[in-house]
């Protein structure tokens, strides 16, 4: 399976320690998570609404880099038995997210799969060519976590230091603090 996320164009892809700043997945000294998304939008997205961009100029300076990262191996994802407004809230439903996460991990998952807080409902369309290019059906945007270093995940960088389209903006759910 072939995943996306968003780093810093200098700095490696993955995690490799505990040094992680916490997310919602994972608080201090929990890591390394892996967070990766289903689509390269729901990538961006992610950037897009932790940094609090919302206008077109604010995209201008952004320079980071997209990962497509291959996650083959022996993983195993669980489903949050959370509701959907946890799993896709603004920090006050992190701590939320967390204490389910140490649970499922408990319970031997090595990785989650949940809906992308960062992309609204049937925000992760893509597009498809037919007479031209034109939107493909709507989908929703899924978001995993993989507990722990992968050293096993091979990735390639697709873009070394771009930004994502303006036209995303408008599928972001902003991030409520």
């Amino acid at each position: 399976m072939i995943l996306f996320r968003h780093a810093d164009p200098r700095l490696p892809f993955l995690w490799e320690n505990a040094d992680q700043p916490r997310a919602r997945w994972h608080g201090e000294g929990e890591g390394p998570v892996q967070y990766f998304a289903d689509t390269p939008d729901g990538a961006w997205a992610e950037f897009i609404r932790h940094e609090g961009i919302t206008g077109e100029a604010e995209l201008m300076n952004v320079r980071r880099a997209l990962w497509a990262v291959d996650v083959s191996g022996d993983w195993r994802a669980e489903s949050p038995g959370l509701a959907r407004q946890v799993l896709t809230g603004g920090i006050a439903s992190y701590e939320a997210c967390r204490k389910e996460a140490r649970r499922l991990r408990r319970r031997g998952a090595t990785a989650l799969r949940a809906p992308s807080a960062a992309l609204l409902d049937g925000g992760a369309t893509g597009w498809k060519v037919d007479g031209g290019l034109r939107p493909a059906p709507k989908r929703d945007g899924i978001v995993f976590a993989f507990f722990g270093p992968r050293q096993d995940f091979v990735g390639w960088m697709a873009v070394f230091a771009g930004q994502p389209r303006s036209d995303l903006l408008a599928r972001v759910r902003p991030l409520e603090f």
